[in-house]
């Protein structure tokens, strides 16, 4: 067997009288002398010292509340996982056929046997030292627990999680069984569908395997919630993530650009005369400021001529014009018969022809052809 020091070191307690240790390590198969009233003792050693912890950790909790806790503290499986945290399968002394058959594994003899022990931590030195091994070995325990579980096992919670969120129940399935008839060992699947989520855990009963798939679905399903949650919330942030990556590559943008760009804000004077003497060249030596003069001489020009340009009438301004004509005619005509024999005399009407052109003329208007 190991050396009982080492023990004694995991638990954080040095023994007064070792052989105490000795006789809580021993189980019933090994010999007359064993551990099971130590383990009596232990038993109720445990759930005061427990109790006491719980009443001072969760001072809003009521009775039943509290009950339920210890119970879930101190229950069986939950002293074989402190007792394989502390190696204890290493220091059992155990019958030969206990032995064989596993039993340094079973998880009734771990419980008992770390029960044993707090018995003679108590029997050494009073209940004070007891209670602050358990304090030191619970420790880890009480500081992740939720009293909202009461002592809920990992299948209620994985159900009652699930339903929560409105999903179909978890499936298990037993994949392998490992060891002989006595001393099996269960490897059971649980697969959650809708969440995409397939884990496994083993135990040495179907139940037992089941609880450990449960524990771990249930952890890898609450964890796949929460990565969930902060990416819609992400999401629904105004300048979140999705506006991060645009921004980011506008400016990696602008930053490659503006090499490129600032040689053409201050352009030497020597380019700026060779661009204005090539201007040129390419004009048959007219300069721009040249060209800009004539383009506005040439503008000038058609001004002028739209202005004093006549404009053609329109037809019924062309038929007004026709009509005043004629009455203008008519009444030279009239006047030129009344004075014929003086204008004769005079040669300034020749002719009634004449006169009526003469009047055309004299009332500006040109006669349409």
């Amino acid at each position: 067997m190991i050396d009982l020091a080492i023990l004694e070191g995991r638990l954080g307690y040095q023994f007064a009288n070792r052989e105490l240790l000795e006789q809580a390590l021993t189980h019933r198969s090994h010999g007359a002398v064993h551990n099971e009233r130590l383990e009596f003792l232990g038993d109720a050693v445990l759930n005061c010292a427990i109790a006491q912890l719980l009443f001072q950790k969760f001072g809003r909790l009521n009775e039943g509340d509290l009950s339920r806790l210890r119970a879930n503290l101190v229950k069986q499986q939950s002293l074989a996982e402190i007792a394989e945290r502390l190696e204890l399968s290493q220091f059992l002394r155990l019958g030969e056929g206990e032995r064989k058959s596993g039993g340094f594994r079973r998880p009734s003899i771990l419980a008992d046997t770390l029960e044993a022990a707090m018995g003679a931590v108590f029997v050494d030195r009073g209940f004070e030292a007891a209670r602050e091994v358990i304090a030191r070995l619970f420790e880890p325990v009480l500081k992740s627990v939720d009293p909202k579980t009461l002592g809920k096992d990992s299948k209620t919670l994985l159900q009652e999680f699930l339903q929560g969120k409105r999903l179909p129940l978890p499936q298990y399935t037993v994949v392998e069984t490992r060891g002989a008839a006595h001393n099996q060992e269960f490897e059971v699947e649980c697969v959650l569908a809708k969440l995409d989520i397939s884990v496994r855990g083993s135990g040495r009963s179907r139940r037992a395997a089941e609880q450990s798939a449960a524990k771990l679905a249930l952890e890898a399903a609450q964890a796949a919630h929460a990565a969930r949650r902060v990416r819609r919330k992400a999401a629904a942030e105004p300048g979140g993530a999705a506006s991060v990556a645009p921004a980011q590559g506008a400016a990696a943008v602008g930053e490659q650009s503006a090499p490129t760009e600032a040689p053409n804000e201050v352009a030497p004077a020597a380019t700026m005369e060779g661009a204005a003497a090539a201007d040129s060249a390419s004009h048959g030596g007219v300069t721009t400021e040249e060209r800009s003069a004539t383009r506005e001489e040439r503008a000038a020009v058609k001004a002028a001529k739209a202005a004093t340009a006549p404009t053609k009438p329109t037809p019924s301004e062309g038929k007004a014009a026709t009509t005043a004509a004629r009455a203008a005619a008519a009444e030279a005509t009239v006047a030129a018969g009344e004075d014929l024999p003086a204008a004769a005399h005079d040669g300034s009407v020749a002719s009634a022809e004449e006169a009526e052109v003469a009047a055309a003329g004299g009332a500006g208007a040109a006669l349409p052809r």
